[in-house]
């Protein structure tokens, strides 16, 4: 896949950009993503160079994160599976609760305390694991004090800061989806990528733990009307049984990443095949909480249904490709390009580059899931967890 190069460029390319400034409910004025599914033929490649770091045969994970030493840790999202622990560390090729098996468990009556339903984790600079809470299980209403934040410091395996999320900035049906953080300037960004509305991106303030919600419910981060993918060849549409009418995903601002100096955040809603990017002085600037969907969004072109983001130090940012078992690439000359295919990437899910100039990526398989199927579950274990060279290492600041 490959959109016009233009001149080099670590941010988003300016001659290809359109710049807007979105009104809530206003429409795009640069091209929309095609709603329908699109014919793919079916992914047929083993790519020698995508290594599995680790298979998990219970519940399914949906994050992947490597700290500086090459600790790697995933996350299990309360859908329904069986999960004994939603944070966990890959140790011996094992996954084992982190930081310790008591915050794990998911107390409804300290939800502030306990991990409920995590989507995502991210190490920092700093060397802290960062865990996004969603505080929903099984798609239940979050109680408050459940979306939150929780900092783990890596040499103390302790839980050291966390930042609950108020209601007015994740709302019972919120779904906080994942995060990144500039310690340089002192903001974390996060997606809410809820199917029920409203979308938007979520900035914190660490120092103060005061955050704010931003582009909420504008074109840009909402789901594109009657979008259905094909994935593994399939149309791909909410069906959760047999008897209910099949319906579009409508999943909102899912992927986040951020450009390696801080300027730039990156976005994709799931439902969607364009990749977005705002300038982070537009979100943190004084009153910005307040002007909620005046931020300018830049379209940066059709990357491909992605879910997960990600940006190394070089300044390139990665996306899967899920209707093509694929993981791509954005150049700073804003050209993407496939980087890899591969049978086993089935849903790449969350993408996070390592010290070791590696891409580690979760494949899930969650378009096999029995909400999707008419209530049959075709989802095949072990799940996996991949990395392959991408020749740079993270942009974490």
């Amino acid at each position: 896949m490959r959109t016009s190069p233009s001149s080099p460029h670590t941010g988003p390319n300016r001659r290809s950009l359109l710049g807007l400034s979105l009104a809530a409910g206003a429409t795009l004025a640069v091209g929309a993503s095609p709603a329908v599914a699109r014919s793919r033929p079916p992914a047929s490649r083993h790519d020698a160079r995508l290594q599995t770091v680790a298979t998990f045969q219970g519940a399914m994970p949906t994050g992947v994160t490597v700290s500086r030493t090459g600790r790697v840790f995933v996350s299990f999202p309360r859908w329904g599976d069986d999960v004994s622990f939603s944070v966990a560390e890959i140790r011996g090729g094992k996954a084992v609760a982190y930081p310790n098996p008591e915050v794990n468990r998911p107390d409804i009556n300290r939800p502030s305390h306990h991990f409920l339903g995590v989507q995502s984790v991210v190490v920092d600079a700093a060397e802290r694991l960062w865990v996004v809470d969603t505080g929903r299980i099984e798609w239940a209403d979050a109680l408050g004090g459940g979306p939150k934040l929780v900092a783990v410091d890596l040499a103390t395996d302790k839980v050291v800061r966390t930042i609950v999320l108020p209601p007015s900035v994740a709302g019972p049906r919120s779904f906080v989806n994942d995060v990144r953080f500039d310690l340089t300037r002192g903001y974390a960004y996060l997606t809410d990528a809820t199917p029920d509305g409203p979308n938007g991106l979520i900035v914190v303030h660490l120092a103060t733990g005061t955050s704010w919600r931003c582009l909420d419910d504008a074109p840009a981060v909402r789901p594109v009307a009657g979008f259905v993918p094909t994935v593994e060849g399939r149309p791909m549409l909410n069906h959760p049984d047999a008897a209910s009418p099949a319906t579009p995903l409508n999943i909102g601002a899912d992927g986040i990443a951020l450009s390696p100096g801080g300027e730039w955040l990156y976005f994709c809603p799931l439902s969607s095949r364009r990749l977005y990017a705002v300038r982070t002085v537009d979100l943190i600037r004084p009153g910005s909480g307040a002007m909620t969907s005046s931020v300018p969004v830049h379209d940066l072109g059709v990357k491909g249904m992605s879910d997960g983001l990600e940006t190394d130090e070089a300044g390139r940012v990665y996306g899967g490709d899920l209707e093509d078992n694929a993981i791509v690439r954005r150049g700073t000359d804003g050209s993407f390009h496939t980087l890899v295919r591969d049978d086993r990437l089935v849903w790449a899910d969350t993408l996070s580059v390592g010290y070791d100039r590696h891409l580690y990526v979760i494949a899930n398989q969650l378009n096999r899931q029995a909400a999707y199927n008419g209530g049959v579950d075709l989802r095949v274990k072990p799940y996996g967890l991949y990395r392959f060279p991408v020749g740079s290492g993270p942009a974490r600041r």
